[in-house]
């Protein structure tokens, strides 16, 4: 599985990559999380509010922090 947090490492995009990973260490999901903060790689997502999350290719977060259960949901196929 492949994860990543999109984002320029603002307050918000590193709360959500310290949430990503406490999930996988909760979870034990074999995941590799990557933060990209590449502005033009982020708008290669279509996404233009961060921080974003895409897992496996598809966004899921835009503009938010997620919450734990929505980590957890996207992260448990």
């Amino acid at each position: 599985m492949d994860i990543k947090v999109l984002g320029p490492g603002c307050a918000k995009c590193e709360k959500t990559a310290a949430l990503i990973k406490e999930v996988l260490a909760e979870t034990g999901v074999d995941a590799r999380m990557e933060k990209v903060s590449d502005l033009m790689k982020i708008a290669g997502y279509g996404v233009f509010g961060t921080p974003a999350v895409v897992v496996d290719g598809d966004v899921k977060s835009v503009g938010k922090v997620p919450s734990k259960d929505d980590v957890k949901k996207w992260i448990n196929k």
